[in-house]
């Protein structure tokens, strides 16, 4: 039970700094171009992540990791880029209420790319609450 307490209260960590981010970018955001505002959140991002690990000891040599390893690393990092700089567009012309659940849609795509590429088997209760995230959704692009 204390490796489900653990995952949990890091994900609902993870939602606050991320409800954080929309929020502290939609107002970085006013005068600036947002890819430009998306490197230098990456910026801040490397240099703050280099420090970390550094300071707790976790380097180790990228060369020394398995090929496959690299490989989906590289292509998370490419996938996670290429979604900054859409969310970044995204808050630049919409309204944080909005584009945030919107892009929570990712919740819903998770789930079905865990079914199909991980065989990851959400129960009933899972995919009511993924598909009431979907809803949500739907029902927010109703109203823009």
């Amino acid at each position: 039970m204390a490796s489900l307490q653990s995952w949990f209260y890091w994900a609902l960590l993870s939602a606050l700094f991320a409800a954080l981010t929309a929020i502290f970018a939609k107002i970085g955001l006013a005068g600036i171009d947002s890819d430009f505002a998306t490197l230098i959140r990456t910026c801040v991002i490397l240099l703050v992540l280099s420090v970390f690990v550094w300071l707790t000891g976790k380097w180790s040599n990228p060369a020394l990791l398995k090929p496959k390893t690299l490989i989906f690393l590289t292509l998370s990092g490419l996938a996670t880029g290429a979604s900054w700089v859409c969310y970044f567009r995204a808050l630049k012309i919409g309204d944080a209420c909005k584009v945030a659940p919107v892009d929570k849609l990712s919740l819903v795509l998770v789930a079905v790319f865990a079914f199909v590429f991980l065989h990851e088997r959400p129960n009933g209760t899972e995919w009511l609450g993924i598909a009431l995230v979907a809803l949500g959704v739907i029902v927010l692009s109703l109203g823009r």
